[in-house]
């Protein structure tokens, strides 16, 4: 799952920098997706950290500390994750959806010209509010090392449980995201009706429908990831065990989903085929090579 994500976020990264370095254009759109994919291999990075301080310092007694500071750091990728999730669905119904109301046109314009600072914006509520629970858990865990010569695991139990303010911090922008999904889907099912009722038969709708597509599988990936997310947590607040296999789906969702990503934006997809392209011809005329040396 590591090894997935750093490939697939690091081509998204690299295409988008490389097309900013060279003074090509570069959408508000496409701002939301590198600083997204950023932010996911934070996670994963983070996840993956976390498993080898558990499994290497945990018998330590100042590795509680060095957990605090990782979890924190590992809940500011996920929370930078989710609102940078909702912002991208936010501003992919601002400029698709057909509403025209002056509220629309008023956000739509502002968001537009903006969209570097919503993501700073962003990006600071979550060092925020994330620097508060991991000092908070620090906290706690210096005051039982400070009391305890022995620390069982009930006492890291309980530290972890302060995790339950991240899931309540979530539930903000994913209401703004299915907010603007249900908008972006209304207004487009609306618009096709329309449009098949009229009679012009030259209408093509095949991207308004490819357009509803995207909107409704990225529905369902959040839904599960938030469904995941969850599950983890309320498991460990009740048994006081990690479920590894379901932390390992939940950080391998997003790379699902930037994968589709991938295969949803023309500019990517065909930066993607030309990678591919290269490296079979590269296999097909190193096996050529050998064929010939074999001879």
């Amino acid at each position: 799952a590591l090894i997935a994500g750093l490939v697939i976020h690091s081509f998204i990264i690299g295409v988008n920098v490389t097309d900013w370095w060279k003074g090509r254009s570069v959408t508000p759109v496409d701002h939301i997706v590198t600083s997204l994919s950023i932010s996911r291999m934070g996670i994963q990075c983070a996840f993956t950290l976390d498993l080898h301080v558990i499994t290497v310092f945990l018998k330590n007694l100042d590795s509680p500390v060095t957990l605090g500071i990782i979890n924190g750091i590992y809940s500011f990728f996920c929370c930078a994750n989710v609102w940078l999730t909702s912002l991208l669905s936010i501003v992919l119904c601002l400029k698709i959806s057909n509403f025209h109301s002056r509220l629309f046109q008023y956000l739509r314009g502002m968001i537009a010209h903006r969209t570097v600072y919503f993501i700073v914006a962003l990006v600071l509520l979550s060092t925020f509010s994330c620097s508060l629970f991991s000092l908070e858990v620090i906290n706690k865990l210096t005051k039982y090392i400070t009391y305890n010569t022995m620390m069982n695991s009930s006492v890291h139990c309980d530290s972890i449980n302060y995790i339950h303010n991240y899931i309540i911090k979530t539930f903000f922008p994913f209401l703004f995201y299915y907010i603007s999904s249900v908008l972006l889907f209304t207004s487009l099912y609306h618009h096709t009706t329309k449009m098949k009722m009229s009679s012009n038969l030259s209408i093509n709708l095949e991207t308004y429908y490819s357009v509803m597509k995207f909107v409704f599988f990225t529905s369902m990936y959040n839904t599960a990831y938030f469904i995941v997310e969850i599950v983890c947590v309320l498991h460990f607040i009740v048994f006081c065990a990690f479920l590894l296999w379901l932390h390992v789906v939940l950080g391998f969702l997003p790379v699902l989903h930037s994968s589709y990503l991938i295969y949803r934006t023309a500019k990517l997809r065909s930066q993607m085929s030309k990678i591919l392209q290269n490296v079979t011809d590269f296999l097909f005329q190193s096996k050529d090579t050998d064929t010939r040396e074999n001879i």
